[in-house]
């Protein structure tokens, strides 16, 4: 028996690792940060005419991501007892006794400062602040404050969710501009009505967990109507880049098959919902901001590409 005992004990050393390994991934959140930094990738290709340098670009993305990660880890602490009520999140790290809460902040504190420094040596002050000011926004004003406040928790804690592509163009140029804040206005207004297509289906949860989202607060049918009037409003934002000129066609028509069809599931989920209606909301806005920012960049180097030729 002792002789088993002894030959299992690798075998159960490497999978005790490996669930380690995948816990503290977890704490990531790490489809959200891809999205994040795909927002954040594109600004840096915007940023400046002709691609930028390639090594600034990883080092930047590398950056970014680590932070984001480091929210999204303090986002996980923070939010452990509620996580324990809800259905979608009862199975995360920390509710399951996976991690430890010290283990938790102590993996979150050496992402953050790890991309901070990354950030602050290797890019610039700028974009390292900001990240940090996201990094907060997120972590602490929208999770430990507002998330627990408002039923426009989503509406004003999504600056922070807004901020990538800012801080993509800040890692290139080393300034704000004002391309840049329209970066941010796309992911802005495009937050509430992704979330709240999520809050809807998930309405039972928070309302058992006492977090005041809109369909909790205002209804779901209130809600409904809160997406649809947020998808022509995005709309409308989207597009302002080929308004200003910052965009050529190629975005234009992209962006309005994009978001005519955000708005068809808005007013399907409105006026004719079935019981998946507000998760096919929710997973379509995810692959609308998605092929939005990389039609922005098609977009651009095409532009680019076409004025090398006229040259």
């Amino acid at each position: 028996m002792a002789t088993i005992k002894n030959s299992l004990a690798p075998v159960l050393a490497r999978t005790d690792i490996a669930g380690y390994c995948r816990a503290y991934y977890q704490l990531t959140k790490p489809k959200v940060v891809a999205l994040l930094v795909l927002t954040a990738w594109v600004g840096m290709m915007l940023a400046t005419p002709a691609p930028p340098d390639m090594l600034l670009v990883i080092m930047a993305s590398l950056g970014i991501a680590l932070v984001s990660a480091a929210a999204a880890a303090f986002n996980h602490v923070l939010d452990q007892k509620i996580d324990a009520q809800m259905a979608r999140t009862y199975m995360r790290p920390l509710p399951k006794g996976k991690l430890t809460t010290g283990q938790a902040v102590a993996f979150a504190c050496t992402l953050a400062i790890t991309g901070f420094l990354i950030l602050l040596l290797a890019v610039n002050t700028l974009t390292a602040l900001l990240t940090l000011v996201g990094l907060f926004g997120y972590a602490v004003v929208y999770t430990l404050l507002l998330k627990r406040a408002t039923p426009q928790n989503i509406v004003i804690g999504g600056v922070a969710g807004a901020l990538p592509p800012v801080l993509g163009w800040t890692a290139i140029t080393g300034s704000l501009s004002g391309e840049a804040l329209l970066l941010m206005m796309i992911v802005f207004t495009w937050t509430p009505p992704h979330f709240w297509a999520l809050a809807i289906h998930r309405c039972n949860d928070y309302a058992k967990a006492n977090i005041p989202m809109l369909p909790v607060t205002h209804g779901i049918e209130f809600t409904k109507t809160a997406i649809l009037l947020y998808t022509f409003l995005l709309f409308l934002v989207c597009l302002l880049p080929f308004l200003v000129g910052m965009t050529g066609v190629i975005y234009l028509f992209a962006s309005i098959y994009l978001n005519v069809k955000f708005i068809y599931h808005a007013w399907i989920l409105k006026f004719n919902a079935q019981a998946d209606t507000a998760m096919a909301t929710f997973r379509f806005s995810i692959v609308h901001l998605m092929v939005l920012f990389l039609v922005l960049l098609v977009d651009h180097y095409a532009k680019w590409s076409f004025s090398e030729l006229l040259q």
